[in-house]
C-alpha cells in the first residue's frame, strides 16, 4: 500500500500570529492562505518538503460543533491540551537557538528523555504544543 500524510491540521485562534510563528519563527513556507467568511486557513510546510503540510485553522469552522463545545475548545488551546505536534531536526540545538531567539515560549529545553529520544517543546502562539524531537 502507497500511502503518505500529505496534509495534518493545527487549530489557531490568531492567524497572523500564527503566520509570524510558522513562517518567520520555525522557518516553513507558507503554501496556500484561503480566507471565507472572515476566517483564515493558512497551508504552511517544511522547505524542501512539497508533499507535507500543516492547515492552520480557526476551529470555530468546524461544522456539526455546538457553542459548548466551542467553548471547551478554546479553553484546551488556551490550556495547550487541545492540539500538538511532533517535528524532528538533525540540529535541535541549532532549531532551538533560532526558536528562543525569535522569543517562541518554551516549554521544555532540550534535554535527553528516558525513552530515548533527545526533544524540546515549546507553544505555538494558539498554545499547541510543538515538540522537537533530535534525528539520530
Amino acid at each position: 500500500m502507497d500511502i503518505s500524510i500529505h496534509s495534518s491540521f493545527l487549530p489557531h485562534n490568531d492567524p497572523d500570529a500564527a503566520l509570524t510563528f510558522y513562517r518567520d519563527t520555525l522557518g516553513f513556507e507558507v503554501r496556500k492562505d484561503v480566507g471565507y467568511q472572515g476566517m483564515r486557513w493558512i497551508t504552511v510546510g517544511p522547505p524542501g518538503q512539497p508533499g507535507t503540510s500543516i492547515v492552520l485553522y480557526p476551529p470555530e469552522a468546524t461544522p456539526g460543533i455546538t457553542d459548548d463545545e466551542r467553548r471547551t475548545i478554546a479553553e484546551m488551546m488556551a490550556k495547550g491540551t487541545y492540539a500538538s505536534l511532533m517535528l524532528a531536526t538533525p540540529d535541535l540545538d541549532g532549531v532551538f537557538a533560532r526558536l528562543q531567539s525569535k522569543g517562541a515560549e518554551i516549554m521544555q529545553e532540550p534535554i535527553e528523555q528516558d525513552w530515548g529520544s533527545r526533544d524540546c517543546a515549546v507553544r505555538d502562539p494558539a498554545g499547541n504544543m510543538i515538540r522537537i524531537q533530535q534525528l539520530r
